[in-house]
C-alpha cells in the first residue's frame, strides 16, 4: 500500500493517521474492509483512509476520526461520527444515483 502525498510526516498528521488506523483496526473486526487509498489532503488537512465501499476514515489535525460519505454526482461530502451512519448514506447517495441515471435514460 502507497501512502499518498505524506511527504513530511509533522505531529498532528501522524496522529491522525494513527487514529485513522485505529479506527481501521477496530472495523475490521466487525466488517469486511478494503482500503483504496491512503493520503493526506493538502486542501483540506485531512489525513484519510479511503475504503472500497465508499467511505473514508479522515482525521483533522489529530483530532478523533470522522467518517466520510460523497456524492457521486455533486462530489458534496457527509462527515459522521461513526461508520455504518457513513456506509448508509454512501448506499442511499448511490442509489439515488442510479435511480437518475434509469429515469434519465
Amino acid at each position: 500500500m502507497e501512502i499518498s502525498n505524506f511527504d513530511n510526516f509533522a505531529y498532528c498528521e501522524t496522529v491522525g493517521l494513527a487514529n485513522c488506523f485505529k479506527a481501521l483496526s477496530e472495523l475490521a473486526g466487525h466488517h469486511y474492509v478494503d482500503v483504496a487509498a491512503v493520503g493526506f489532503n493538502d486542501n483540506s488537512g485531512y489525513v484519510y483512509i479511503a475504503l472500497e465501499q465508499d467511505v473514508t476514515i479522515c482525521s483533522l489535525l489529530g483530532r478523533d476520526v470522522e467518517y466520510l460519505a460523497h456524492c457521486p454526482a455533486t462530489g458534496e461530502e457527509f462527515f459522521f461520527d461513526n461508520y455504518q451512519d457513513a456506509l448508509d448514506k454512501s448506499v442511499a447517495l448511490w442509489e439515488a444515483e442510479a435511480k437518475h441515471w434509469e429515469q434519465s435514460a
